[in-house]
């Protein structure tokens, strides 16, 4: 099953290639699933809460803009959910205001940026950063010959090999479901996909992007160690205010690099 999961996403991504500008990126979209995580990147460049929002009345999704050097910066995140209060997590508000950036943005490349837990088997650490280099679902479990690819959903992130050399980046392919924990049925689907990380959003994200042929990078802070001996919640929270920190630093240099480069540069 991996070999033809592999098979589908090469053919989507040269697609994708197929579409490649010759020009500098002009505009960006984050999306990020919590204002937490972003909070550290809206201060630092000092991007700006839209008040004439692009998207419906209806929903709690926020927008923060701005430009930084060359570049037009657009920051989404889902908001709070109007029943409880809380962040708007998960595949499902992430799937929705992808769509929605795309279509209001026009973005030349997207970014989902964000924490994950990490897999101390694979190597990862507390903190640590990653580029992520293919995305999975590990909860759509469809034993149909060929749906239970489609559930799998594999789909390589575009390739930055000059972005990874350059700011000697880490790594890893990522694993997304929409719970935090991790069921012996989750665990077998994410050594299957063979995650350094798990998220609730980024395989969400890539999809709707494959869609529309919106190229995508995945930058994922490790908040919390999967395969340890502690909580996942209780590290995550732990653990929150740090990592964001260092998602901060780590998107800027991102930044500063893709800032005057073409999609081919990178």
């Amino acid at each position: 099953m991996a070999a033809n999961g592999d098979d589908f996403s090469n053919a989507s991504m040269e697609n994708l290639m197929g579409h490649v500008e010759k020009r500098p990126i002009s505009t960006i979209v984050f999306i990020v699933a919590m204002q937490k995580e972003a909070q550290p990147l809206i201060e630092r460049l000092r991007l700006v809460k839209e008040v004439n929002s692009p998207f419906p009345k209806e929903v709690a999704w926020i927008l923060f803009k701005g430009m930084y050097k060359d570049l037009n910066i657009n920051i989404v995140c889902p908001g709070k959910d109007s029943a409880l209060g809380v962040d708007s997590v998960c595949t499902v508000p992430a799937s929705l205001v992808t769509y929605a950036s795309i279509q209001a943005l026009q973005p030349d490349l997207i970014i989902n940026a964000g924490t994950a837990g990490g897999f101390k088997a694979k190597g990862a650490r507390i903190c640590d950063v990653y580029i992520v280099s293919s995305s999975a679902f590990h909860d759509r479990r469809i034993p149909v010959p060929v749906l239970d690819l489609y559930g799998v959903g594999m789909r390589k992130a575009f390739p930055t090999p000059n972005l990874i050399k350059e700011l000697n980046l880490k790594v890893g392919r990522l694993s997304t479901g929409d719970s935090m924990d991790m069921s012996p049925h989750d665990k077998e689907s994410i050594t299957a996909n063979d995650a350094t990380v798990k998220d609730m959003e980024g395989a969400a994200v890539a999809y709707v992007a494959d869609i529309f042929k919106v190229p995508t990078i995945l930058i994922k802070g490790v908040t919390d160690i999967v395969d340890g001996n502690r909580p996942t919640s209780e590290e995550f929270l732990e653990n929150l205010a740090a990592v964001t920190a260092q998602l901060d630093e780590s998107i800027t240099k991102v930044i500063d690099f893709i800032s005057g480069k073409c999609l081919s540069d990178l």
